[in-house]
């Protein structure tokens, strides 16, 4: 699953056996009373159904126990499912037939479930008579349900048969219902389903958990003139029986799987088709009439499926693979076998309407879900404990695709900026956690889909990578796939079958980066020695508040390169620091010859150079010796370490002033966002212009060199860096830039002269930034003329720029409206808290006023922990971290209590950065622009 910025089962539970046929629906069910008593079960905590011989229910209350995995005395083998959703009334029934063993005699069946209701249940023992359930005990707190069975169910194998209704929800979880507009204008909804991490049991009652594998027969009943698409290819369409305006749908056996992989959508698409070289049927799924709109995304696909084979020397193993564009969705996207569902804007490009960054962005997207085929879904984490095998891998290696299909776009560079130094400043913090964390209950699960295992487990995969080399982390990898194909497997299995192919101890270093939080700092000083430079290691814990200086500081196996000015592409020597300090001597090193650590930034781990050593580099950041990205990385160090008060932040805006002559977007990137974040903190202050003016006066040159327009033979990252440029120049006040702005939108609102799409974010931001209430109603205008969601989210993204509080409070507003789609509410919130000072206050009041409704909405998902974290984030005042804990301590939202620690401690931070340093850099910017005595 993408993000938008994842008790052993013996070896006997996973062989594939011979499926039973899927059930059909022979009898109809009546919903509407199954859903009244569905909703009364669901507000109490665990409740017991006992089907007495008059048929009425009784109730008991068991205590409550802490979480624990499903019991193995039962497990599936096959589950053949038939499920008929209602598209008005927004409820489904389902038939579940599961080829199950029994692998110690027992008189119950423990499973998951979820929001559904059962109406029967019953237990056929293979050549045996059928047993009815006599109860059923739902523990709602732990989504558990018990059968209770009057007799003992022996060992051996039999079908548990089960009739359930359940309720196509609107949280964009399980199976639930999304919202379209028909090119007629018409509000529809589809059916579609979000099972990763535990809600599969939202759709059927089932073994929801990694390790419990099965195989799939899906049938769907759906209405005949909308599409029905699953994991696996339609073998048969027939009509049904009860209704003429009906289809029954069947699809293949599916390969043995978790259920978290299932998928089935029902709604109106259409498609464009194509095969990849090695025979693969790839179709993208697009809104009806956008067909054109999922033609890159089809030809990203049908690149990357023969580059993965390639890759790990395994075919991909099933015979088609869908990807289709879903109107309401959580996350970015997520990688169900065989049918990939995304947010329309992960998914569709529109040739003339969609920029630059977006193409980039569906391009990892698809290469990120496309790796978890192989990387996740043909073999699985054998709990969560290990998501991050799959979601840290999947994030590296969709940079390697994209590279390989795009490589103008030099990614790995970017991968610094949005990956490596995200993850950074995460784990410095004293709230972070391990890369594998030990989790139990679903709301835990939630928790950890996080920077950590995403982008701390893909930059730690990025340096283990380049530590064993290409070739052998190829066999490796190649080895671990085939010997745990349709399996489960846990890091140490990845780490053996690394091992083995390299020689080196991959274990041993990597368990103390993925066992403990946290990274080293290295601290590096230098002596000359005749033609010998010799180099003082150590390292010691980073933390934001500074460097570690308890007892049992922890150490890591840190693989370090080392370059000099001779050749700054190329490691002079590599060494496996194994402990807190070593010397090392760099023999034929001149004393004019400067010396770097870490060359490619590469390592994950900040390094703070002595005095002479930083002076010498500097000069490499002005006449551009030093790679992007070391110039990125040497920037992004110092700025982590002025944040946590080992240098000056004025150390850091004099080294800003020396990328003048920075031709680098990803650089420049990194530099705008630091500088973004100083200008937050400032808002704090009474100087808050004199930022503004620096700003001004760093972007000006590159601004005027770019220019507005593109010029022949300009690529990809031109058009990303004149973006950034105008924006931050617009943003910052720039005159002529704000003038320019307004010109362009005039012409583009009137349709004399349509904005091209890379240069619309930049002036839709910096018109709103310097706006009024005709500014604001234009662009809510715009908002609704669009046909694309590209271009309202680009629109929404921006909305908060506006100054005036009583707009803010109508920007507030409109992100619950039904102008905007769910999953984007909290980006247009976002967008005001980043904005200003005022924003930021008003955001924070208006989240605490609607906290039910917006809790409701994301129930406890992700979304939550990322809109607590846009709201606050920004704040720089002390009490503000005890308003914000006692909020939640009063306001409970168990998926987001991370979260909340990390902004309280970041708000701390900022309170203690700006109580050190405002003064400095006051004095420092006054003094800038005062004219020499």
């Amino acid at each position: 699953m993408l993000l938008f910025l994842g008790r052993k089962v013996p070896l006997s539970f996973v062989h594939r056996v011979t499926t039973c046929c899927p059930p059909s629906l022979s009898r109809p069910i009546l919903v509407s009373s199954a859903l009244i008593k569905l909703r009364a079960i669901r507000s109490v905590a665990h409740t017991t159904f006992f089907v007495s011989a008059a048929g009425h229910n009784t109730r008991t209350m068991p205590e409550r126990r802490p979480f624990v995995r499903l019991p193995t005395d039962v497990y599936p083998v096959n589950y053949g499912l038939c499920l008929k959703p209602d598209l008005i009334d927004f409820t489904f029934e389902g038939k579940l037939e599961a080829l199950i063993e029994v692998t110690q005699s027992t008189n119950q069946i423990v499973m998951n479930c979820a929001d559904i209701d059962i109406i029967t249940a019953s237990f056929v023992p293979q050549g045996s008579e059928e047993i009815n359930a006599t109860g059923f005990n739902y523990q709602n707190e732990d989504e558990k349900v018990t059968l209770s069975f009057p007799s003992a169910l022996q060992k051996g194998s039999g079908t548990l048969k089960i009739d359930f209704v359940g309720e196509l929800n609107d949280k964009m979880k399980g199976f639930y219902r999304s919202k379209y507009t028909t090119p007629a204008g018409e509000v529809r909804y589809a059916a579609v389903t979000q099972f990763e991490a535990t809600d599969a049991r939202r759709a059927f009652p089932c073994w929801d958990e990694p390790a419990i594998k099965a195989t799939f027969d899906i049938t769907l009943i759906v209405p005949k003139d909308r599409v029905a698409l699953s994991n696996m290819n339609v073998i048969d369409q027939k009509p049904y029986p009860e209704d003429e305006n009906l289809v029954e749908v069947k699809f293949a056996t599916t390969p043995i799987m978790s259920t978290y992989l299932v998928a089935f959508v029902i709604g109106e698409y259409d498609y464009v088709e194509s095969q990849s070289s090695d025979g693969v049927t790839v179709r993208v799924y697009t809104p009806v009439g956008k067909a054109e709109q999922g033609k890159f995304a089809l030809e990203v696909a049908t690149k990357t499926l023969p580059f993965y084979k390639d890759y790990f020397s395994v075919p991909y193993p099933l015979p088609k693979i869908d990807l289709i564009a879903i109107a309401d969705f959580a996350a970015g996207a997520m990688e169900n076998w065989g049918l990939v569902t995304y947010r329309e804007t992960a998914l569709l490009i529109d040739p003339k309407n969609s920029c630059s960054s977006s193409r980039q962005w569906v391009a990892l997207v698809v290469g990120h879900e496309l790796a978890h085929q192989w990387f996740g879904n043909l073999v699985t984490m054998e709990w969560w404990t290990h998501l991050w095998l799959n979601e840290g891998f999947a994030s590296w290696i969709e940079y390697l695709c994209v590279d390989h299909c795009f490589p103008e776009y030099d990614i790995w560079t970017q991968f610094v900026s949005a990956d490596y130094t995200r993850a950074l400043d995460l784990d410095a913090l004293d709230s972070s956690h391990p890369i594998e964390v030990n989790v139990g209950h679903p709301s835990e699960v939630d928790e950890i889909f996080d920077a950590i295992s995403y982008s701390k487990g893909a930059s730690v995969i990025r340096m283990l990578h380049n530590y064993i080399g290409d070739e052998d982390f190829r066999k490796g990898m190649n080895a671990y796939l085939l010997k745990f194909q349709h399996k489960n497997a846990s890091t140490e299995d990845l780490w053996d079958c690394l091992e083995q192919a390299s020689g080196k101890p991959i274990a041993a270093v990597m368990g103390s980066w993925t066992k403990q939080m946290g990274f080293p700092i290295i601290v590096v000083d230098q002596e000359q020695q005749g033609d010998d430079r010799i180099l003082t290691i150590s390292q010691k814990k980073f933390c934001a508040s500074g460097p570690h200086n308890g007892e049992d500081c922890p150490t890591w196996m840190v693989p370090i390169s080392i370059c000099t000015s001779e050749d700054p592409k190329c490691s002079k020597l590599k060494v496996l620091l194994d402990r807190p300090e070593t010397t090392i001597t760099l023999s034929g090193v001149g004393p004019d010859q400067w010396v770097k650590i870490n060359p490619g930034t590469v390592g994950f781990y900040r390094i703070q150079y002595s005095s002479s050593m930083l002076e010498s580099l500097l000069p490499g950041i002005r006449d551009l010796s030093l790679q992007p990205v070391d110039r990125l990385g040497l920037q992004n160090d110092l700025f982590s370490l002025s944040r946590a008060g080992m240098i000056s932040t004025v150390e850091v805006l004099k080294l800003m002033e020396a990328f003048v002559n920075e031709p680098n977007y990803t650089v420049w990137s990194d530099l705008s966002c630091n500088l973004g974040v100083l200008s937050s903190l400032l808002s704090h202050t009474e100087f808050h212009e004199e930022i503004q003016e620096f700003i001004r006066d760093l972007f000006t040159p590159i601004g005027l060199q770019l220019g507005w327009d593109s010029k022949p033979g300009e690529g990809h990252l031109d058009a990303l860096l004149r973006g950034l440029v105008l924006g931050k120049l617009g943003k910052a006040g720039h005159k002529p830039t704000l003038e320019e702005a307004r010109r362009r939108f005039k012409e583009h609102v009137e349709g004399k002269q349509i904005l091209p799409a890379d240069l619309r974010s930049p002036v839709y931001l910096t018109v709103l930034k310097h706006g009024d209430s005709t500014t604001l109603d234009t662009m809510l205008k715009l908002h609704k003329q669009a046909d694309m969601q590209e271009e309202k989210n680009r629109i929404e993204r921006v909305l908060g720029a506006i100054s005036a509080p009583d707009l803010i409070q109508k920007v507030l507003n409109f992100a619950l409206s039904e102008e905007v789609r769910p999953q984007d509410t909290v980006s247009v919130i976002g967008g005001v808290a980043g904005s200003s000072k005022q924003g930021r206050k008003a955001a924070w009041k208006f989240v605490r006023d609607n906290w039910e409704e917006l809790y409701n909405r994301y129930q406890g998902g992700f979304l939550i922990s990322r809109l607590i974290k846009l709201t606050v984030d920004g704040f720089a005042i002390d009490k503000m971290a005890a308003e914000v804990k006692s909020f939640f301590e009063s306001h409970p939202a168990p998926a987001a209590e991370r979260t909340v620690q990390q902004c309280c401690e970041n708000i701390l931070l900022n309170a203690a950065w700006l109580k050190r340093d405002a003064d400095d850099i006051h004095r420092y910017l006054l003094q800038r622009k005062a004219p020499p005595v």
